[in-house]
């Protein structure tokens, strides 16, 4: 049985390594120009080089985004960007644009090509078409439901990958095609920059009747008409997987390393399980547990069962659910002194419990008895972003993450 690959999203290098060393089998990212996501930090040329090395020696792909809808000036740079990106090792390169396919399949002809959800993808005809001009992988649209897939599935030729979201935030246009923001602020979500108006407060105005706000719901303060909860497939893996698909991708480029280590290692671990046997595979409930600590808007399982109604939604706020706070990741030990070196992330003090996130291996917890800063001076708290903090204690892994309960 081959099996799926779990895709993650890379903001940037540190949010790469934590893919990689919380369980990805792949991870996709963005270069300077050409990519959906203008908030992320995106990778310069030599960065990229550097991701793809970091990855490729522990196994891991790396997919880089072109999935922009370009206009003609929008491609003046495109061949030589794809020379120069084929050059850093990338293994395949997300379009969704049929002009931009073909001046990858002319710049790098052995590079592979990823037809991004931003094409539309919902039927065998499209996903045929795809194919026949040099595509290796769609990603579906998140509008398709298990059965949609299956029935893809059964009628493509097995060469041809099938990638699906099952993690993150849901657009509320078609696969992410929406015009938006471009026509309310001027930025154009199509071409990475997003203002995310569908989670902005709406009220209804009667044309004769200026001034008078009318609230869509019955609630005061307006509603959030479009404010979809996050996707999340974690309790439906067996579901996932007989459904044909090839890759399940998480979102989230702009969310926080704490949010991506947190997401794939839940999905790893919930994957994992299933191959070990996947006949007695049952879900564990700590999985859905560890996804809910990380920032969400609460969860839905999209179309993959049905056309998602109004429990789908949250009509009252845009504000997400954050119950844990990330405090810091393990940067080593000092074996002379013995004592583990934390990079902080934000405050924590002498008397917090600590729960310890590892790359691998169970979440246990420890209560912070004492600690000095950098210098070796005792301190009570860890007040400032990013300062290097001992604390007394048996070796913790490497890139370990550090969260408390708020």
């Amino acid at each position: 049985m081959k099996k799926i690959e779990l895709l993650a999203p890379a903001g940037n290098m540190e949010k790469l390594r934590m893919a990689v060393l919380y369980g990805a089998d792949a991870v996709y990212l963005a270069g300077e120009k050409f990519g959906l996501r203008t908030a992320s930090d995106n990778f310069t040329f030599e960065e990229i080089k550097e991701a793809v090395d970091f990855a490729h020696k522990r196994g891991v792909k790396v997919y880089l985004t072109m999935n922009i809808i370009p206009h003609n000036e929008d491609l003046k740079d495109a061949d030589s960007f794809v020379e120069r990106a084929a050059a850093t090792g990338i293994d395949a390169v997300i379009v969704s644009d049929p002009g931009m396919l073909s001046i990858i399949k002319r710049t790098a002809p052995g590079l592979g090509i990823h037809v991004s959800t931003q094409a539309n993808i919902t039927n065998t005809e499209s996903v045929k078409f795809w194919h026949s001009v040099g595509a290796s992988r769609v990603v579906l649209a998140r509008e398709l439901s298990l059965a949609d897939i299956r029935q893809i599935r059964d009628n493509c030729t097995e060469d041809m990958e099938l990638e699906a979201f099952v993690h993150g935030a849901m657009c509320i246009s078609y696969s992410g095609r929406c015009l938006l923001s471009n026509y309310m602020v001027g930025r154009d979500a199509n071409m990475g920059d997003c203002a995310q108006p569908c989670r902005w407060k709406y009220h209804l105005v009667e044309e004769k009747r200026p001034g008078e706000y009318f609230p869509i719901q019955e609630d005061s303060r307006g509603t959030f008409i479009f404010n979809s909860k996050d996707l999340c497939m974690i309790r439906h893996i067996p579901e996932l997987i007989s459904s044909g698909v090839t890759s399940f991708k998480i979102e989230g480029r702009v969310k926080s390393s704490f949010y991506v280590a947190t997401v794939v290692k839940a999905y790893r671990d919930a994957i994992d399980a299933y191959y070990v046997d996947n006949e007695s595979y049952t879900i564990d409930e700590k999985w859905f547990e560890e996804i809910s600590k990380v920032s969400n808007r609460d969860f839905t399982t999209g179309f993959f069962f049905k056309k998602p109604g109004p429990e789908d939604h949250n009509y009252k706020t845009s504000s997400y659910i954050r119950n844990y706070d990330f405090v810091g990741v393990v940067k080593g030990y000092d074996n002379e002194n013995k004592m583990v070196i934390i990079e902080q992330r934000n405050r924590f003090r002498l008397g917090d419990t600590i729960e310890v996130m590892p790359p691998k291996g169970q979440v246990f917890e420890f209560v912070v008895n004492e600690m000095y800063d950098n210098e070796g001076n005792a301190i009570e708290v860890a007040p400032h972003p990013k300062m290097v903090v001992r604390i007394p204690m048996e070796p913790l892994p490497d890139d370990a993450i550090l969260r408390i309960d708020k």
